[in-house]
């Protein structure tokens, strides 16, 4: 059990059914009252992002959170094949689960797979990954008075803007955290 006095973010633990992530604690003390304690969390298995009240001195069940090394290998269809680099133990994961992710997946991938008692919770993806153009939009002559974009759209699906400099069937670096042009591979 852990006192949510002492939560700070990053640590995991579960209330009423949901395991929750913390990501910030906001303590509230004044003269008369007991301390609040309100406390923004993600919850692992929805990835909804709410705020929870406590009391000063209400207790949670402290949650053991396994972070595995996984390279992810091919999707069936309906499932996305992930295998543990150490075990060489294959693990399937729905699809459905995975949506933003999606977009970043390439063969071979490294990620760290989140589970809680066997039960897969989801997958960190790496800060930054490689992907390649299929499509890529012709720069328009002239059109270089600004740092002007243009459309493109990478091996996995996802569309990004780059830089009118890119070409298709170039290499580069776009960020998981919110699918934008990062840089040149």
């Amino acid at each position: 059990m852990i006192i949510v006095n002492d939560l700070r973010p990053g640590v995991a633990f579960e209330y009423e059914g949901n395991i929750y992530s913390v990501l910030d604690v906001d303590r509230n003390k004044t003269a008369m009252r007991q301390m609040i304690v309100k406390v923004k969390v993600k919850n692992l298995r929805s990835g909804v992002i709410n705020e929870i009240s406590f009391t000063g001195g209400d207790k949670v069940e402290q949650a053991q959170i396994d972070k595995r090394k996984m390279q992810y290998l091919y999707d069936t269809g309906d499932d996305l094949v992930f295998m543990d680099n150490d075990t060489y133990e294959q693990l399937e994961i729905a699809k459905d689960r995975l949506k933003w992710e999606l977009n970043f997946l390439t063969p071979n991938l490294e990620v760290e797979v989140i589970m809680y008692e066997s039960e897969i919770l989801g997958v960190n993806l790496p800060d930054k990954v490689v992907l390649q153009l299929v499509e890529c939009e012709q720069a328009v002559k002239g059109d270089t008075a600004t740092s002007a974009l243009k459309n493109a759209k990478c091996e996995t699906g996802l569309e990004v803007k780059v830089p009118l400099f890119i070409d298709n069937e170039e290499h580069i670096l776009v960020s998981t955290a919110d699918g934008k042009y990062s840089g040149r591979a």
